[in-house]
């Protein structure tokens, strides 16, 4: 088999994000290398949000600016000068509504698609701890069973032929040399590292990541439809010329745009954390489950190639020739020891059906603990995640900027046309009186 790990090569956006300088909130640089439990490392990833934060307070500055502004620029009396000045506000007016309804709508079109792949790729990643938590289960299944058949059932159909060969001392050695075998394959079970912690650790990583991606997932979304009744609501009010909607809508596009701002820190911060991760999993890995496993263990199933032998070869080749040695003393008892004592031919044959339901196991055993099963696993969790979700969240972040253009946009020709109204209203009413 060759080398697995040539089919995990992290994409070229994993390393553009991370060579990202990473700073932390002293200004200081810090290792990129993914360690989620260094303090300095965590203040790096604040540190985009704090990016994030400082943007969305420059725009608000400039759109406090801009509608100061407007606000103090005064009228011009000349009537033909305010008649062309109304053409051009409303030229001004349409062109900008169109801009940023069209904007809006690519920047929907793209959240929803990121959004979908990130969803993608985070259910990749839990099936594919699933299916490792499956195997691991199914391990520590065989495992048990086995070793209870052995420890209860064989041990018992023993003891009971010890005493009905008891005139046969050939016999009873053949029984003593069978016990010594079942306690071999006992020794070789029990040297089988305990997985029920990292059963346990898989399964509830899996369930907390779907968990947080369903809220993340509705979060998103509910914010993408935001963001389209907001547009096309503005776009009614120009319509309309509705300057109650127009307010309204001013004030929830000023809340979209923070929202855009801080999901585009929230998403650059998990996107560059990833992508740490992504550049060089194994570290990562290898040091979470150190202490649980053997190292050798965990670099058989996340490499799997050639070059490494399988740590579970030993013990599983002993077991199967301690079982093959029992069936061969099994059938040589069955055959001429039934004839002599008919009364062990049960115990003789429940022997031989414990023997034929541990091959089974070990059969299932082997399979189970080859790395292919599990390597698979562990390279569909990082296509998974380092492909699909990195992916969406980069998506994401062009959502927000998109968004964070559009409803800027959108907060700029607000009020222009609510003074278009206004002004209009006041021309009809002076217009009204004249007549």
């Amino acid at each position: 088999m060759s080398s697995s790990r040539v089919d995990y090569i992290a994409p070229w956006w994993i390393y553009w994000l991370h060579n990202f300088p990473h700073v932390n909130l002293r200004l200081q640089p810090v290792d990129n290398s993914f360690e989620p439990e260094d303090g300095d490392y965590q203040q790096s990833l604040l540190f985009l949000g704090c990016v994030a934060a400082t943007a969305l307070g420059v725009n608000l500055l400039c759109l406090a600016v801009y509608l100061s502004c407007l606000c103090c620029r005064r009228k011009d009396d000349d009537d033909g000068v305010e008649a062309d000045g109304k053409k051009n506000t409303s030229r001004c007016v349409t062109w900008a509504a169109v801009s940023a309804g069209l904007v809006t709508c690519v920047a929907v079109g793209v959240g929803f698609y990121g959004n979908s792949e990130t969803n993608d790729g985070v259910y990749q990643l839990t099936y594919s701890l699933y299916n490792a938590n499956n195997t691991l289960s199914g391990v520590d299944s065989l495992v048990s069973t086995t070793m209870g058949n052995m420890k209860s059932g064989l041990h018992q159909h023993l003891a009971r032929l010890d005493e009905i060969f008891a005139t046969r001392g050939d016999y009873v050695q053949t029984l003593q040399f069978m016990q010594k075998m079942a306690n071999n394959v006992i020794e070789q079970l029990v040297g089988l590292p305990d997985w029920a912690q990292a059963d346990m650790d898989l399964a509830s990583v899996a369930k907390m990541a779907a968990d947080m991606e369903y809220y993340r997932w509705l979060a998103y979304l509910l914010l993408l439809i935001l963001d389209l009744i907001i547009c096309l609501l503005a776009c009614l009010g120009l319509a309309k010329r509705s300057r109650w909607l127009l307010t309204t809508m001013m004030l929830c596009g000023v809340l979209t745009l923070i929202l855009s701002w801080a999901s585009l820190g929230a998403q650059m911060a998990a996107a560059v954390g990833t992508s740490d991760f992504c550049v060089a999993p194994d570290k990562f890995i290898l040091s979470q489950i150190k202490g649980v496993v053997g190292t050798d263990i965990v670099h058989y199933y996340v490499y799997c190639n050639q070059t490494l032998s399988n740590p579970y070869q030993q013990p599983l080749t002993l077991f199967q020739r301690s079982l093959t040695t029992m069936q061969i003393q099994i059938q040589s008892l069955l055959l001429f020891a039934v004839p002599l004592f008919p009364t062990a031919e049960r115990d003789l044959v429940g022997i031989q059906h414990v023997l034929n339901s541990s091959e089974a196991s070990l059969h299932q055993l082997t399979a189970l603990l080859d790395c292919r099963g599990l390597n698979k696993d562990y390279l569909d969790a990082m296509v998974g995640v380092c492909y699909d979700g990195v992916e969406g969240v980069l998506y994401l972040c062009l959502f927000s900027i998109l968004a964070a253009c559009a409803f800027t946009i959108m907060l700029c020709a607000i009020p222009k046309a609510w003074r278009q109204i206004a002004n209009r209203s006041v021309f009809g009413k002076k217009r009204l009186k004249m007549t």
